[in-house]
């Protein structure tokens, strides 16, 4: 049994530092370029979103679904994968660069998908920023080539940290920046190509660094990697047929979002668009990152052994358990993000008005964060089994969820029903109910394929959570109310916002804890045994499956 529970700790404990370096990070642009009501923020939100976009095709649609399984695969080989492991970094490595190349060229139309036509200034200032910012799909994608190798080797560690240096380089940038060019850079035509150039080259130079630092670990997989071109008899041909569903599943989320990015930016320059948007996604994405990514990955990886050897039934006890470990967990973090939703806000605007535009927002996204946990496990069994057809149908499914609301979100914009100050928030919680259908859906067609999943034992072990969750919830709402609420400390601050968060956090966390411990339920054991073994087992002890 591979020792899961330091793997976790691992990676748990670096991905805290990453996000948390990326919250100071994303802290620190706000108050250079500002992110409710400001056109440049969300010019520059478009343009670097676009290599994480990209990004997205590769790691999730291609490298987690295809290459992760055939890598563990490939170790059995008499080389120990090596011939097939060089054979795809050449391969892969020339993708990139030419879909680099490919972006670089189509930037302007890229742009134009996200950003309203009538602000020609803005779509300039965007279009360049974008120049910047392309090349990162090459740093992006080599991260994820060697990060993910790092990772089907039993490396957990390297990948998870290296974005740390990424955003050291980034926050040192955006101060320097502000420096010599002044704090106030809301306004469209005070950009010149200098600032444009400085803040673009900033971003790339962070993701290249962070690439860069993967190769210092290389040396423990003892893959020794060579420039080899003769891909025919390499078994990358079937790699190139199952990868082409992951493919068109990425396209046509990467569609409907460059959708709702073009939607939500009819309120650019007024209101919440693509700059609070990503922020309220930062924050949304930090208890899933810490929690679902620590504990899932690893299991991820031994849900491909299992699947590998055909071991059907240790599959099922891996789904079940890491279910509900991961309810256990993201359930309070949903609990505590939710009751700190305002003050988590402010930290990332710059005036307590704007802090409630961006909690609404968040709000809409939170309620979408456990379906999108027990997603990532699911999703992640069919590519365990070589299967990513099925993912491709219902991510296809959620796209077009998604358009629809989105679409709908539109009409009732233009016909005068919804504020524009409601649009972003409106388009946040149409993504939250298409990932709770798609997961819905997802489940039923596991179930179809493995029959019997355990779901009566995670399912109630989710119910017991979330009832637990509720007087949770309440409890930090209380604190907030009762420390002024709106007009308290919390929301004066960035910096009193964030301690507001923590002692919202601490006491929504206490009472979640305390109430599944009155009630006596069994994830209380799961979850004390996680954290044993996380923070306590020493070097020398193994791993024992929770059951």
């Amino acid at each position: 049994m591979s020792n899961l529970g330091r793997s976790s700790a691992l990676l748990g404990v670096g991905t805290m530092a990453s996000r948390l370096t990326g919250l100071l990070r994303t802290v620190v642009l706000v108050g250079l370029i500002g992110s409710n009501a400001s056109a440049v923020a969300d010019a520059f939100f478009v343009a670097n979103q676009l290599p994480n976009s990209i990004f997205g095709i590769i790691s999730v649609g291609i490298l987690t679904a295809v290459v992760v399984p055939q890598i563990v695969k490939a170790t059995a080989d008499s080389d120990g994968g090596n011939a097939f492991i060089s054979k795809m970094f050449s391969l892969g490595t020339t993708v990139l660069v030419l879909a680099t190349g490919a972006a670089m060229v189509l930037a302007p139309w890229l742009v134009a998908l996200q950003l309203r036509p009538d602000n020609p200034q803005q779509i300039a200032l965007a279009t360049a920023f974008a120049y910047w910012c392309l090349p990162q799909i090459l740093f992006y994608g080599l991260y994820a080539l060697l990060g993910e190798t790092l990772n089907a080797r039993r490396i957990f560690g390297p990948f998870t940290w290296a974005p740390v240096a990424n955003n050291i380089i980034s926050i040192v940038g955006f101060l320097l920046m502000g420096a010599l060019f002044g704090q106030d850079l809301t306004n469209v035509a005070v950009w010149t190509p200098e600032m444009i150039a400085w803040l673009g080259g900033v971003s790339t130079l962070g993701i290249a660094v962070q690439a860069a630092v993967l190769l210092l670990f290389w040396r423990a997989t003892g893959i020794a990697l060579r420039i080899d071109f003769r891909w025919r008899g390499a078994g990358l041909g079937n790699l190139g047929r199952v990868a082409g569903w992951t493919l068109l599943m990425a396209l046509s989320s990467l569609a409907a979002g460059f959708y709702q990015s073009w939607v939500a930016n009819e309120a650019s320059g007024q209101g919440a668009a693509a700059a609070v948007m990503s922020n309220a996604w930062l924050v949304f994405m930090l208890p899933y990152s810490m929690i679902v990514y620590s504990i899932g990955t690893p299991y991820f990886t031994q849900i491909a052994e299992h699947a590998s050897a055909r071991r059907t039934a240790e599959v099922r006890r891996d789904i079940s358990r890491s279910i509900r470990v991961l309810g256990f967990f993201i359930t309070g973090a949903l609990a505590a993000t939710t009751a700190a939703a305002i003050p988590a806000s402010r930290v990332f605007t710059n005036t307590p008005a704007d802090s409630i535009d961006a909690a609404i927002v968040l709000l809409c996204y939170l309620i979408g964060l456990l379906p999108l946990a027990i997603l990532f496990i699911v999703q992640r069994t069919f590519y365990a089994y070589g299967d990513t057809r099925t993912p491709f149908l219902f991510t296809l499914l959620q796209g077009v969820i998604v358009v629809a609301t989105t679409s709908m979100a539109a009409a009732l914009n233009a016909a005068g029903i919804l504020p524009t100050a409601l649009l972003a928030a409106a388009v946040a919680l149409g993504q939250s109910a298409a990932s709770t259908l798609q997961t819905v859906v997802a489940i039923a067609l596991l179930r179809r394929r493995m029959g019997h999943l355990g779901a009566r034992t995670w399912l109630l072990s989710l119910v017991r959570c979330m009832v637990a969750a509720v007087p949770s919830t309440f409890a930090g709402v209380g604190l907030f109310v009762l420390l002024g609420g709106v007009d308290g400390w919390m929301v004066s601050d960035k910096l009193l916002g964030a301690l507001g968060s923590l002692a919202i956090g601490g006491v929504v966390l206490l009472v979640y804890v305390g109430v599944l411990a009155l009630i006596r339920v069994p994830e209380i054991h799961i979850a004390t045994s996680v954290l044993r073994r996380k923070l306590f087992k020493s070097a020398s002890e193994r791993e024992r499956p929770v059951s």
